[in-house]
């Protein structure tokens, strides 16, 4: 497979640079199995394309306020970061609930000049940071001390919600609520698990109403969803790795919907990812956490999920391939030629698709 093989015309004004109105005010283009017609709905109309018995699998992962600007002690040259993780293995919820000093943290980072080791970083509010290596590819390795008592304390100070790259303006103040899922949780993200933005508690509701469950995994999305793919040749990329936990009572949920013949529906290609990344060689789904850098991509198997609410993903992006395994690329590029064609809103803060049978 050739990184050509995933590309696609996307006008620029498609790219969605702010959120619908209302939360279910999106478009939903449904993607039918075969070479059936499109059909063009209003995201609520997935109330409708979900069936009594049904399970939802959502990613409960709220996004911080990641992105730090300061600048160079000493010097005053400006200074960018970007937190990723905290070193080791640790959960990132775990590490910004802990006083600022306590853990390393894993960042990517811009600074004229560029960083060294034993540089220090003074951002507002007290907190302030010191390089203590260079791990490479823009990333750093710091260590924060503060006045407050919790890094997620100074963060709610001083940080910026990290807006993907491609929305081109600087955070405003609806996007600290747009920006999340109403049913977000679990800190620990530095991007939006986009396909739930559209869902309102009220939807939520209707469809629990309707006997629609709902079960959740956690997934810390991290820089490498826009990370793009730099090699022609796609088997050669190499994501990067992602924490996540499922917990038990979702994989019971599963076990007990493919008992009875329903679908379990993926809210977004986090979850399918985690989903597959906690599944044994004998198709068996496993309760705990993990570290998943698993990379979909035609040929490869879905064993857990039957379903798929997404968003509209960038040209050549390991997303658009995960759609292209879904799918079948033939059709896939043929559902975005339709988005396009039909002027749908791409990206983070754009449009959904439904897929209401995916390839297993």
């Amino acid at each position: 497979m050739r990184l050509s093989d995933f590309d696609f015309e996307l006008p620029e004004h498609l790219i969605a640079q702010a959120p619908t109105d209302a939360r279910d005010g999106s478009r939903l283009l449904v993607v039918p199995e075969g070479d059936g017609p499109f059909q063009h709905l209003g995201f609520g109309g997935l109330l409708d394309l979900l069936n009594p018995g049904d399970l939802l699998v959502v990613n409960d992962a709220r996004v911080v306020p990641a992105r730090l600007l300061g600048h160079k002690a000493g010097t005053g040259g400006r200074v960018e970061l970007l937190l990723i993780r905290p070193a080791g293995e640790l959960g990132m919820a775990l590490a910004l609930a802990d006083r600022p000093d306590a853990h390393p943290w894993r960042c990517l980072g811009q600074a004229s000049k560029g960083l060294k080791p034993g540089m220090r970083i003074a951002f507002a509010a007290g907190l302030t940071a010191e390089v203590e290596g260079v791990v490479g590819g823009g990333e750093v390795e710091v260590r924060f001390a503060a006045p407050q008592a919790s890094l997620s304390a100074a963060l709610a100070e001083v940080g910026r919600l990290p807006l993907p790259p491609y929305i081109t303006r600087e955070p405003v103040g609806a996007d600290a609520e747009r920006y999340q899922t109403v049913y977000g949780r679990s800190p620990g993200a530095i991007a939006a698990p986009t396909a739930g933005l559209h869902f309102t508690q009220a939807l939520l509701d209707s469809l629990t109403a309707k006997g629609i469950g709902r079960a959740h995994v956690t997934l810390e999305v991290g820089p490498g969803t826009f990370m793009p793919v730099r090699t022609d040749d796609v088997e050669a990329h190499h994501m990067h790795s992602e924490r996540y936990e499922v917990p038990a009572s979702t994989v019971e949920a599963i076990s007990a919907t493919r008992a009875t013949g329903k679908r379990v529906v993926a809210v977004g290609t986090t979850v399918v990812r985690t989903l597959e990344s906690a599944t044994r060689e004998d198709g068996s789904l496993t309760a705990g956490r993990g570290q998943s850098a698993l990379f979909l991509r035609p040929g490869s198997r879905f064993r857990q999920v039957d379903a798929l609410v997404t968003n509209f993903h960038l040209p050549k992006s390991t997303l658009f391939m995960l759609v292209c395994a879904a799918l079948g690329t033939d059709r896939a590029r043929a559902a975005y030629a339709e988005a396009v064609a039909q002027g749908y809103r791409f990206f983070s803060y754009g449009d959904a698709m439904f897929l209401p049978r995916i390839a297993r």
